[in-house]
């Protein structure tokens, strides 16, 4: 039997409970990696723990609001002391806002800056110096297509992805001298709890998705399981020349549009 891609690589993925990051957690193990579960949402993240176990996988779940510091540092040290290291760090929670600007309270604002941008410098602060020791590891970052153009009754969202993309790029300069990779990955309209939010935040729903899904040229929503490939290829060593990069996968959203 061949071996995964990721086998026995240590894979560390925050807002893993749904959407996204959990069929990024399903597939890691099933590509051989031990995955760290971490999540502000207990049952969804145990949920995904007892799913990778019976499957034969290997993970157990953290509770972390990765917006606090010391849930961060608990949850990077939860997954050093397990395992013994971190080599797949994917900085994948989010969350949505969908108000006007002049709408929008200061602390909602803070919020979805602290969880969408503040968690990734979290994270990579505790988890880069073992990386760097090792002179080895792979960051991932879940931006948006939000991160190039704008988006209707968003802006604290555009604001966290635009600054999730060029921290990306900056990050990648700094450690590839320690041969540590980091990229992002920027979704366009995907089926998930988080889109599925913001139509159901708007005035008339069901015309919004509609609306929605007639701007993507394959004329779908993706599928988590999309975006989670992505994932895998940029954590493996198929990708080992690939940093600094955002890689858009939106349905062809963005083909339209010019810089």
């Amino acid at each position: 039997m061949s071996k995964g891609q990721l086998e026995d690589r240590v894979a560390l993925i925050t807002g893993a409970g749904s959407g996204v990051g959990r069929s990024t957690a399903l597939l890691f193990a099933r590509e051989g990696a031990k995955v760290v579960v971490a999540d502000i949402n207990e049952g969804q993240g145990h949920q995904v723990t007892e799913e990778i176990k019976s499957a034969g996988g290997r993970s157990f779940f953290v509770r972390a609001d990765v917006s606090h510091s010391g849930d961060v540092e608990r949850m990077v040290q939860s997954a050093i002391g397990t395992y013994g290291r971190i080599d797949i760090l994917h900085n994948n929670a989010g969350i949505l806002l969908v108000k006007f600007l002049e709408e929008t309270t200061e602390e909602e604002w803070d919020r979805v800056i602290d969880v969408n941008l503040k968690s990734i410098f979290l994270a990579v602060k505790y988890t880069v110096p073992q990386m760097k020791a090792r002179r080895s590891g792979t960051i991932i970052n879940t931006a948006s297509t939000g991160g190039f153009i704008g988006q209707y009754m968003t802006p604290a969202y555009i604001a966290s992805k635009g600054g999730v993309v060029l921290l990306t790029r900056t990050l990648a300069l700094d450690y590839a001298q320690y041969n540590i990779r980091v990229n992002c990955i920027c979704p366009g309209a995907v089926d998930t709890p988080m889109i599925r939010q913001h139509f159901e935040a708007l005035p008339d729903p069901e015309k919004a998705a509609e609306q929605e899904r007639k701007l993507v040229p394959l004329k779908r929503f993706l599928e988590p399981d999309e975006i989670a490939h992505a994932a895998l290829y940029l954590a493996s060593d198929r990708a080992r020349g690939v940093t600094g990069s955002a890689i858009v996968i939106d349905g062809g959203t963005l083909a339209g549009y010019v810089d």
